[in-house]
C-alpha cells in the first residue's frame, strides 16, 4: 500500500507550510504529497488566504528530489486545458518527472463567485471535464512536429504544436475520482491511469470499484487501472492522544471511523488500510488537516507504514 500526505491548503496555510510538510514527507518516506485545488476555506477563515496549486507544485518540484507530486484534484473550471497542459508538462519536467494530475468538474460554487469563476451547471461541468481530459491527453499523446486539432462544443483548439511533452512517457498518471454512477466511471474508464474515491464509507468501495472496472470492460480497455482511497488521518498512540488529535482539528472519533477514516492508534490503522487493500486500493491519501503536527506524520511513518505489505 502507497501511502500519500494529502494537504487542504485553502483551510489556512502558506507556502512556507506547505514545503515543511512535503520535505518532511520525503525523509519519512511517504509516496507521495499532494493538495487540494481550491481558493475558499470551508468552515474557518482560511488565513492567510488560497494558495495556488501548479505554483505551489512547481516550488515543491525544486524543492523535493524523491516524493510523488500532485493535485486531488484540480478543477476543470479553473483553467483552460491548452495552458493547463502546458503547466503540467512544465511542472512535471522541473521536478524530474514526478507530476500526477487529478482533474475534476468543480463543485464549490461560493470559490467560484469568489474569485470571478464561471460556474455552469453540473452537465455542463462534466462536458467541459470530458473535452479537458481529451484535449490534454491528446496534446500530450501528439508526436513532437505533429499538430493537434480538436473542435468541441466548449473548446476547440487547432493546429496547436503540442509543446511541451511532459517528461514522464508517455505521460503524466491521471487520477480521475468521484461517487457518481455513471460519467464519472466511463471518463475514468477512458482517460484516467488512477480512479479515486473521496471520503468513502469501506462498505461502499467494493461497489464504487466495481463499476469502474465494468466502464473499462464496456470501453475495451487493456491497460490496468489503479484504484485508491482518500481518507482523514487521525492516529495516536493511545486513545487519549486520538482525542487530542481530534479536537485539533475539530472532528468527532467515531463520525472520522464511520466515514472510512485512517482512525486509531496504529494498529487500528494497519487493520483499517488493510481492509482499504482488500477492497481493491493500491493507494490512500492521507488527509492531513493539522500541518503543525509533523509528530503525527512520523508516528504514522514509523509506527503504521512498516506494518504494510
Amino acid at each position: 500500500m502507497r501511502l500519500v500526505i494529502f494537504t487542504e491548503p485553502q483551510q489556512g496555510a502558506t507556502y512556507d507550510d506547505l514545503r515543511r510538510v512535503a520535505q518532511f514527507a520525503e525523509e519519512a518516506g511517504y509516496d507521495g504529497f499532494f493538495r487540494s485545488d481550491h481558493y475558499l476555506a470551508m468552515g474557518t477563515d482560511g488565513l492567510p488566504g488560497p494558495t495556488d496549486a501548479w505554483v505551489t507544485l512547481a516550488g515543491l518540484a525544486v524543492q523535493t528530489s524523491r516524493i510523488r507530486l500532485g493535485t486531488l484534484v484540480t478543477s476543470a473550471t479553473f483553467r483552460l486545458p491548452g495552458p493547463l497542459a502546458v503547466s503540467v508538462a512544465q511542472v512535471d519536467a522541473m521536478s524530474g518527472g514526478r507530476i500526477e494530475l487529478g482533474l475534476g468538474g468543480g463543485w464549490f460554487e461560493a470559490e467560484h463567485t469568489g474569485y470571478g469563476i464561471p460556474f455552469p451547471p453540473l452537465g455542463e461541468r462534466f462536458d467541459r471535464l470530458e473535452e479537458q481530459l481529451e484535449i490534454i491527453t491528446g496534446l500530450w499523446a501528439t508526436p513532437q512536429g505533429e499538430k493537434y486539432d480538436f473542435a468541441g462544443k466548449h473548446y476547440q483548439v487547432a493546429n496547436s504544436p503540442a509543446l511541451p511533452k511532459p517528461t514522464q512517457s508517455p505521460r503524466p498518471p491521471i487520477i480521475v475520482g468521484g461517487a457518481g454512477k455513471k460519467r464519472t466511471p466511463a471518463l475514468a474508464a477512458k482517460y484516467a491511469d488512477e480512479f479515486n474515491t473521496p471520503f468513502a464509507k469501506l462498505a461502499d468501495l467494493p461497489a464504487m470499484y466495481d463499476r469502474v472496472r465494468t466502464a473499462a470492460q464496456v470501453a475495451g480497455r487493456s491497460t490496468p487501472l489503479a484504484f485508491s482511497s482518500a481518507a482523514v488521518l487521525c492516529v495516536g498512540r493511545d486513545d487519549a492522544e486520538v482525542a487530542r488529535r481530534a479536537a485539533a482539528i475539530g472532528r468527532d472519533v467515531e463520525e472520522m471511523r464511520g466515514n472510512g477514516g485512517i482512525v486509531g492508534t496504529p494498529d487500528q490503522a494497519v487493520d483499517i488500510i488493510g481492509q482499504y487493500a482488500d477492497a481493491g486500493a493500491s493507494r490512500i491519501y492521507l488527509q492531513t488537516l493539522d500541518l503543525s503536527d509533523l509528530h503525527h506524520l512520523e508516528l504514522v511513518a514509523t509506527a503504521v507504514a512498516p506494518q504494510l505489505s
